[in-house]
Parts: structure tokens; sequence; C-alpha cells
């Protein structure tokens, strides 16, 4: 069962915060921004409206409060999914996460 993390609670091993805050002010230009402490490494946004393969974005690093824009232009921004794919440094793991404008 899913439930929020309580922020005075010891994290739950192997969990940690999503570092990402999406602006969804002009649904077809969302703003992501890494809100997290730490650099996100090799960062990938995916795309999919299930019209076509998921369109793939590379963005490389971001840092600690940078933000990048997403052009949904052409989506069916009502069946539209995003997912950003991310490592951390030192963590070999790779982390996804996905949304819905």
């Amino acid at each position: 069962m899913l439930r929020a993390l309580d922020p005075a609670e010891p994290p739950v091993p192997d969990a940690y915060r999503v570092p990402w805050h999406v602006d969804r002010d002009d649904p077809a230009h969302p703003l992501l921004c890494n809100e997290g402490a730490d650099a996100a490494e090799f960062v990938r946004v995916y795309v999919a409206d299930g019209t076509a393969p998921p369109d793939l974005e590379t963005w490389g690093r971001m840092r600690p409060g940078e933000s990048r824009e997403l052009c949904l232009c052409g989506c069916d921004l009502d069946d539209t999914t995003v997912t950003i794919a991310w490592f951390r440094p030192d963590d070999a793991r790779e982390w996804a996460w996905s949304f819905v404008i």
C-alpha cells in the first residue's frame, strides 16, 4: 500500500524523496526543476501520448535548483505521460518517476 512519507520519520532503506517539481502553469510547456540536494546525472525524459513510441530527450546532468522546459506541443495532453529517469551521484541504480499533465 502506498502512503505519504512523513519528513519527521527516518527514511525507508533504498527510498528517497523524488527531487523533481513540475510547474504546470503552461500545460504544453511544463517546467521541471531539480529541487533535490544532489545533482541528477544522465537525466532522460520520455514522453508517451499513446500515438507512437515514446519520444526521448537527453538532458544530461541537472544541478540542484536547475530547471528545464519540456515542449509538449502536438501531444494529446489528456493522454500524455512523462517519465523522467536519472542516476544519483555515487549510486549505480537508475531511478524513474512518471507524471501526467
